[in-house]
């Protein structure tokens, strides 16, 4: 896998070269710029859309996000552990099907009087299959992730298909309703599940030993393997922690929609665009968990507002890809400075 995105000179590194002042200048001014634009895009909602920056109203966002938050999460582990290349560098183009079909599986076993343990497990196993799938063809039989995760999101959304026949399956459980449900402040049980979600992948990727291999294999892997760092291992684990993250997103959409419906592929590109935009929160302008939160909470407050408005939200499409521009262009830039 090559690496793509390049690390910014950090302060603990011995013997490196001075930074170049403008190339610091551009990377603070691009990350401090998209805080300053989310925090603005916040204030002219709030000034403009009443209720938008109440607590509900805050949770509901939370809420809504937690889907899109968590399977943009685990293709934030894909992109770190496999470089940010997105053809033939990290990518798994598989996750809305793997959500699909772990919904389905879920749905069907619910119908056919199994209890909620043995679904959640099911449901979790089916999101695991899927991602040991991926990594078998991209990492071990070296198919180019692009290729090969695209291939499996097609099986996986023919199983769907095949399972649920095309129609939507109804789902009712205690454990869903309770999922589905909101607390005493209103605030959805979904807005604490992708908290909780984000802040034990945060705990693991960004402070703990693997997280850090992972960034090395990613960014730097002939470093890596002269380290003696498992590659594929690491690479194939991003992948199963991937599909993980497709089963718990399936748990949550069995909730969020009571019961599986179909349409799931949907998703994928504003998974992926909502992955990639996470880097610009990244100080290093790399992805990370906590810039990939951001980045779904920047698209789900601007759906929030513009509904709020009477604004048609098909314009947030507009507005991701000026962002993804604005990302892209910045990060050239810098590259080029820094070369």
């Amino acid at each position: 896998m090559s690496a793509e995105v390049e690390f910014a000179p950090s302060g603990f590194a011995a013997g490196e070269s001075p930074a170049r002042p403008g190339g610091n200048i551009a990377a603070a001014a691009l990350r401090f710029g998209s805080l300053i634009a989310f925090a603005a895009i916040l204030l002219i909602f709030s000034l403009t859309a009443p209720y938008f920056l109440s607590i509900g109203n805050i949770g509901n966002v939370l809420g809504q996000s937690a889907i899109s938050g968590v399977l943009a999460i685990g293709l934030t582990v894909v992109l770190i552990a496999g470089g940010s290349n997105v053809v033939t560098g990290g990518i798994d183009l598989s996750l809305a099907a793997n959500m699909g079909l772990s919904a389905a599986v879920y749905a069907s076993l619910t119908q056919l009087g199994y209890g909620d343990a043995t679904a959640i497990a099911a449901s979790i196993l089916t999101g695991a299959l899927i991602g040991t799938v991926n990594a078998i063809a991209a990492v071990y039989a070296g198919i180019v992730p692009l290729l090969a995760t695209l291939a499996v999101m097609n099986i996986v959304a023919g199983l769907e298909l095949v399972l649920t026949g095309n129609t939507v399956l109804p789902a009712s459980t205690p454990f869903l309703s309770a999922l589905s449900a909101s607390d005493l402040f209103g605030i959805p049980v979904l807005a604490y599940v992708l908290l909780g979600f984000t802040a034990i992948a945060t705990a693991i990727v960004q402070y703990t030993p693997i997280g850090l291999r992972l960034y090395a294999v990613g960014e730097f892997p002939d470093a890596a393997r002269a380290a003696g760092l498992p590659l594929r291992r690491l690479l194939a684990g991003a992948f199963v922690a991937s599909g993980l993250s497709g089963g718990i997103a399936g748990i949550l959409s069995v909730s969020y929609l009571s019961g599986s419906t179909t349409g799931s592929g949907e998703m994928l590109l504003p998974v992926v665009v909502t992955a990639l935009l996470g880097a610009v929160f990244s100080r290093r302008l790399v992805p990370t968990i906590t810039g990939t939160l951001l980045s779904a909470l920047l698209v789900g407050f601007l759906t929030n507002g513009f509904q709020l408005l009477n604004i048609s939200s098909t314009l947030v499409s507009g507005v991701q890809g000026v962002l993804i521009l604005i990302v892209v262009s910045a990060t050239t830039l810098l590259r080029r400075q820094e070369a």
